[in-house]
């Protein structure tokens, strides 16, 4: 494992103190407490994970699961049943093989979420990674009702040596992303990431900007890989499985960014949204860095959760 890597380990392990907390330290009492396996045990297990913003849908999937592997293993010991659990967990959560195909093609990124989440930090931080594996990133400011989301932008391009196109204030959000597509293509660059607007209160105005953005990027940009992500707050809970379905109306959500992860008692949603919705959590924020926005990985993030340490530590 790299130093990079161990480094974000450590700061998951960290940054899901709070989730453990919450979780884990339960699931100890429980698994010392019973003596065998039965209906009460299995009831305590839900409990405490659906208090852990895992969710109802969720927890039953998980403890269905538990169950068939209880049977089919012929376990006795609840003890025994710590590391079925984090294997179910891990099952719910798996991402598939083509998860970050766009990294390997002319791709473009649209980031929707509402104002506060942190997207275009989220944004900054994915030019500045890219960029740094090489890649020619262009950035599109269509976040054009807030001015500070067009400065924001400009500083994180600045800051991660990527171009960036940009309206003023007020400005049409799709011309900003058909002036992007442009650029992107006589750049020949790899990769376009588009800010968008993120005012869920004004919802229909939203929809049909977000359906006008995907209609001018099929229509100017039609040779690039897809990716349309989402970028939701940890610290929210199952508001933000509310957000992310309300989004899905106007969008083909491919993959999640889940910011705010070290500040949360309820990263437990990781977990229900990926099965709940299906769709991958891409990525997970577990700081302000550059490089406390990593890849999201089951296992990684379940052995935190459990606070099981990495292999090759």
């Amino acid at each position: 494992m790299s130093e990079e890597k161990k480094g974000f380990f450590k700061r998951l392990v960290s940054g899901l103190s709070k989730t453990r907390a919450n979780i884990v330290s339960g699931f100890e009492s429980i698994f010392s407490a019973f003596k065998s396996i039965d209906d009460d045990f299995y009831e305590e297990l839900e409990e405490i994970l659906i208090m852990g913003d895992i969710g109802v849908a969720t927890t039953e999937k998980i403890i269905d699961n538990l169950k068939v592997k209880v049977k089919e293993q012929k376990i006795k010991e609840p003890a025994m049943c710590k590391q079925l659990l984090m294997d179910s967990i891990k099952e719910q959560m798996d991402l598939g093989e083509a998860a970050y195909d766009y990294e390997n093609q002319t791709s473009v990124l649209l980031v929707i979420g509402v104002n506060g989440v942190g997207k275009t930090t989220s944004i900054g931080k994915l030019a500045g990674q890219f960029k740094s594996n090489g890649k020619k990133v262009v950035l599109a400011a269509a976040d054009t009702f807030r001015a500070a989301a067009i400065e924001q932008l400009t500083e994180w391009s600045n800051r991660a040596g990527a171009d960036i196109i940009s309206s003023k204030e007020g400005a049409d959000p799709a011309s900003v992303i058909f002036d992007a597509a442009q650029a992107a293509k006589a750049r020949k660059a790899d990769i376009l990431i588009c800010d968008t607007a993120g005012r869920l209160h004004n919802k229909k105005n939203l929809m049909e900007e977000l359906k006008k953005i995907n209609r001018i990027l099929d229509k100017e940009y039609p040779e690039a890989y897809r990716e349309n992500l989402i970028v939701l707050d940890a610290t929210t809970g199952q508001n933000a499985l509310v957000q992310a379905k309300q989004f899905m109306e106007a969008a083909d959500i491919t993959g999640i960014i889940l910011t705010k992860m070290d500040g949360t008692a309820k990263g437990g949603i990781a977990v229900a949204i990926q099965s709940e919705l299906g769709i991958p959590v891409k990525y997970i924020g577990v700081g302000e860095k550059i490089e406390d926005l990593q890849k999201f990985n089951s296992d990684e993030f379940v052995n935190a959760l459990f606070d099981v340490p990495q292999e090759s530590e």
